[in-house]
């Protein structure tokens, strides 16, 4: 088993469809999202990560908006990752209201 995660900006990415990649529900999604964000939101989770800024996400392959490695803890998965790191940037960057 490799020894962190990936993290595309689309995965929490608000305006973008769960088949254009986003993992989490949209009512915990972020807007405008970068990769710098998500390392600071993981560091302040206590994980390790890094961007890789020249990666991008197959599924949009026309937006250059890197990755971040996350490196795991524990048994925490992917998933639970995500949503947990999806609260902590939306503590750090409230929503604009979208109806």
């Amino acid at each position: 088993m490799p020894d962190h995660f990936y993290v595309y900006p689309a995965y929490l990415g608000r305006g973008v469809s769960r088949k254009g990649g986003r993992r989490v529900a949209e009512a915990d999604s972020v807007p405008d999202l970068t990769s710098d964000e998500i390392v600071a939101a993981a560091k302040r989770l206590g994980y390790r990560a890094e961007v890789e800024p020249e990666k991008q996400y197959p599924r949009r392959f026309f937006d250059y908006a890197g990755r971040v490695k996350v490196m795991k803890q524990g048994s925490t998965t992917k998933a639970r990752f995500l949503r947990e790191l999806a609260a902590e940037l939306r503590r750090q960057k409230p929503a604009t209201v979208h109806h």
